[in-house]
């Protein structure tokens, strides 16, 4: 088991917290900086961010920004902790690549920051399996 201070955070979550500089993400990127909060992930959530990283919308921003993509996921290896792929969680979600983010999350019983509808769907069952589903660092959130 990881220590409570663990979280799991899914890819929009991480466009909001580098690529679209979300206001929202600002307690949760400073909670990750300062140490405060561990991010656990899987090389297949980097591969996921790698992918939408390079979509046309994204990379405008990027553009705009004066970001490329290896400065993104430097920032992620940086701030993130790698694991295994955990095991299949006893829940399955209607987005099969959701799904890496609530097996990890259930496997280390850590929460899960997303916005996504069909993970906020799953916010009840995932709660009996000791998984809080947060959509927002700071107002339904742990901290």
């Amino acid at each position: 088991m990881l220590d409570l201070a663990s979280v799991v955070i899914d890819t929009n979550v991480a466009l909001d917290i580098w690529v679209f500089q979300d206001p929202r993400t600002e307690g949760l990127r400073n909670a990750l900086k300062e140490g405060r909060l561990k991010w656990i992930a899987t090389q297949s959530m980097r591969e996921e961010l790698k992918r939408v990283l390079a979509y046309p919308h994204i990379q405008l921003r990027l553009t705009n920004l004066g970001l490329e993509i290896d400065a993104v996921l430097c920032r992620f290896d940086e701030l993130v902790h790698m694991m295994d792929v955990a095991p299949k969680a006893v829940y399955s979600c209607k987005d099969l690549d959701d799904q890496r983010f609530i097996d990890l999350a259930v496997h280390y019983q850590t929460p899960l920051v997303s916005k996504d509808k069909c993970v906020l769907a799953m916010k009840n069952r995932l709660k009996r399996l000791n998984v809080l589903v947060v959509s927002e660092w700071g107002s339904d959130s742990i901290e």
